[in-house]
This record gives structure tokens, C-alpha cells and sequence, in this order.
């Protein structure tokens, strides 16, 4: 896991190889890539001789490939883990939390999975010193994302929906990343 692991929040990897729903983060889902973390993403595979094929693909914003089974290509068949833990987009270091922006009220929300959804959510949510732990470290990455976006990728990324989410923390967003939306 080499200096990377430590930057960001614990690791997951257990609960989430080991997933028991039949929803999984790693499967149909476009997490948002930042030229930054691309840079990133792209010296850790480089680092550690890990070699993906046209790893990311760009609609309204970029994101990792996802094979033709729906996973992305970041994900590891036969451990189901991610290949790129330490460095993986912001989004999968937030996760089980989520996040949308209320531009009437200026506010960034968060929002947690349900464990019918996702293992790992319950396991947090149980822990209510480890969520909050995760809750500071989610909402670090998001903010961090947030601030490398442009205002046309955030909108898109904004517009998809997430079923099966409660709001758990809303804050206030800085002007400079709300006028990006506001236009």
C-alpha cells in the first residue's frame, strides 16, 4: 500500500470484498476523476506494474472505464477488490456517504447508503465514533473533488440520482465553490 494508504481514510477492503448485497459500488457506477487524481491513479499503476488498457473514459466528466460485465475496470475479479485502493477516486474513499448540493440553501449534504445496499454503511453507522471519523474524512474528499471540478462536470455528476440514501450532515459551502453551480 506503500505512502498513499496513509493519506486518506481506513481501510475498507475486508467489508467490502465481502459483500453480501446484490448492489455493489464497484458495478455500474462512474465515479468522477479529476485530472489530479488521474495524474495520481496513473503513477501508482505505473509504480506498482499494474497494467489497464485505456483505464478512463469521458461523457460529460471522466471516470474509470467499466468492462463490458459493468465493473469498473479498476476491479479485481477474482479478490473483489479495488486495484487502486490507495489512490481511488474521492468518491470511492467517501463512500458509504454521498453527497449532493443545495444551491438555494448553500449548503453540502451528505448522505449515508442504507445497509440493504451496502454492508459497509451499517458498519459505520453502528460505530458512531468511527462515522464520525469517516464522516470528517468523506466530507475532506468530497470538498476536495468538489474544488477540482468544473461547474458543467459537478452539474452532471449532481444530476444522477441516489436511491436508497438518508441525509446525515449538511455544512455550509463556500461562495467561490457555489457560484460554480449558480453560474
Amino acid at each position: 500500500m506503500g505512502k498513499h494508504a496513509t493519506m486518506r481514510q481506513s481501510n475498507f477492503f475486508d467489508v467490502c470484498s465481502e459483500c453480501k448485497t446484490s448492489y455493489s459500488c464497484c458495478n455500474d457506477t462512474t465515479p468522477p476523476v479529476t485530472s489530479e487524481r488521474r495524474k495520481i491513479i496513473e503513477a501508482y499503476l505505473k509504480e506498482n506494474g499494474i497494467s489497464v488498457a485505456n483505464p478512463f473514459e469521458r461523457t460529460e466528466y471522466v471516470f474509470p472505464r467499466l468492462r463490458a460485465d459493468g465493473y469498473c475496470v479498476f476491479h479485481d475479479r477474482k479478490t473483489k477488490k479495488c486495484l487502486i485502493h490507495p489512490v481511488k477516486p474521492e468518491t470511492c474513499v467517501a463512500g458509504p456517504i454521498t453527497f449532493d448540493i443545495n444551491t438555494e440553501k448553500g449548503k453540502i449534504e451528505l448522505f449515508v447508503k442504507k445497509e440493504s445496499i451496502c454492508q459497509l454503511a451499517g458498519n459505520v453507522h453502528r460505530d458512531k465514533q468511527l462515522l464520525q471519523k469517516h464522516l470528517a474524512s468523506a466530507k475532506k474528499e468530497v470538498l476536495r473533488l468538489v474544488a477540482q471540478l468544473s461547474g458543467e462536470e459537478l452539474k452532471a455528476i449532481l444530476s444522477k440520482d441516489e436511491p436508497e440514501t438518508f441525509k446525515i450532515k449538511e455544512d455550509e459551502l463556500d461562495e467561490e465553490l457555489l457560484r460554480k453551480l449558480i453560474g
